[in-house]
């Protein structure tokens, strides 16, 4: 079973503003202490011709989990992303792959930042998928709404700076 996870954001601003903010390694590091959760780091980060890939860890306080996660998994957990960027005219597009340390999951999802009258829009498509039996549908559903207001904070971020 999988979760899909479908997001949009728009920004006031042009599309390779906003590219240019999101693959910048400053930015990202920015943005992960802002928002990137407990022990947030830039793991790496690489630039090769025009493409940008980068790596990010990012912790989820057991605390702010619901119970029925934090009866299947002790302690925190923590989220290791890989993004990819690219143009792709007249816009730019994206891979993201995450997975959870300790835990039989994964995201795997594509961005498309198109251009507006109005300034850009941000487009997410990914699936989350839990390979637990029984209660893998209930973390998958948990981890899609983490990963749906963290979307949203990052936009926001992305907007502000």
């Amino acid at each position: 079973m999988t979760s899909r996870i479908e997001h949009r954001a728009a920004f006031t601003i042009p599309a390779a503003t906003v590219h240019a903010r999101l693959v910048d390694r400053a930015f990202l590091e920015a943005r992960l202490r802002a928002i990137g959760g407990k022990n947030a780091t830039l793991v790496d980060h690489e630039i090769i011709g025009e493409t940008v890939r980068y790596r990010l860890r990012q912790g989820i306080d057991s605390a702010k989990l619901p119970s029925a996660v934090r009866n299947v998994f002790n302690g925190d957990l923590v989220v290791e992303r890989t993004e990819t960027w690219h143009p792709d005219a007249p816009g730019f597009t994206g891979t993201t792959k995450a997975t959870v340390a300790g835990v039989p999951a994964e995201i795997n999802g594509t961005y498309t930042l198109t251009i507006t009258p109005s300034g850009c829009e941000l487009r997410t498509a990914a699936e989350v998928k839990v390979r637990i039996p029984l209660i893998g549908g209930k973390i998958e559903s948990v981890i899609a709404t983490h990963v749906r207001d963290l979307l949203a904070a990052e936009a926001a971020f992305a907007e502000s700076q």
